[in-house]
């Protein structure tokens, strides 16, 4: 590739970053039915053609905002590696909860499944599990290739997770702290009863 390829290929990918960046304000509480290309469009300030040329369609767009707000939340969950693991943990459930807060119709979408079952948003819900399972196990154990018990034990936590930030979501009024704390101890109740069946895996010690 020479130089004047090299500069259009970054201006191309500068674009399209730029209007998924649009596209994370515009959906961050408007659910996908709600907004047609002709509002994406005027929002965005271009013609509806530049949107389906890097995208294909409205859901080729929705699908690259999601994967992109998945990528932020799922580095969020994987920051904090010079914590104690209790802390690590912490931070990582309340960068969740953060993103949860201020991705509301994003969230709802990646853990209800999109427009009907949607296969690939499902996928996405699934990367977004394991690399929190990930995240999690790391700061518990420090590593994350645990047993099978373990990771169903916290599957479980993290379906807990969903279902009470979808709650909270759709119900404002407790703080993202009081949250954020009660599912820090859940999970710790959760890690005892791991160490229960496998004692190789201890829980760590409360702070």
């Amino acid at each position: 590739m020479n130089n004047s390829q090299q500069r259009g290929s970054d201006r191309s990918a500068a674009r399209r970053a730029e209007l998924i960046a649009i596209g994370r304000k515009l959906f961050a509480d408007t659910s996908y039915d709600a907004l047609s290309m002709d509002d994406i469009a005027r929002h965005a300030g271009v013609a509806k053609g530049l949107i389906y040329y890097y995208f294909k369609s409205k859901r080729g767009y929705y699908l690259a905002i999601i994967e992109d707000s998945v990528a932020d939340l799922v580095a969020r969950a994987g920051r904090h590696d010079d914590l104690p693991p209790v802390e690590r943990v912490r931070r990582t459930v309340d960068g969740y909860l953060r993103y949860a807060e201020n991705h509301q119709a994003a969230y709802r979408t990646i853990i209800s499944g999109g427009v009907g079952f949607d296969a690939e948003v499902h996928a996405i819900r699934d990367g977004v599990r394991e690399a929190l399972i990930g995240a999690i196990a790391e700061g518990a154990y420090g590593r994350k290739d645990i047993p099978q018990l373990a990771r169903t034990a916290l599957i479980g936590w993290l379906c807990g997770v969903e279902g009470i930030t979808l709650d909270w979501i759709d119900r404002p009024g407790l703080a993202r702290e009081t949250v954020g704390s009660l599912l820090v101890r859940t999970l710790g109740d959760t890690l005892r009863v791991i160490e229960y069946f496998e004692p190789s895996y201890p829980a760590p010690a409360r702070p």
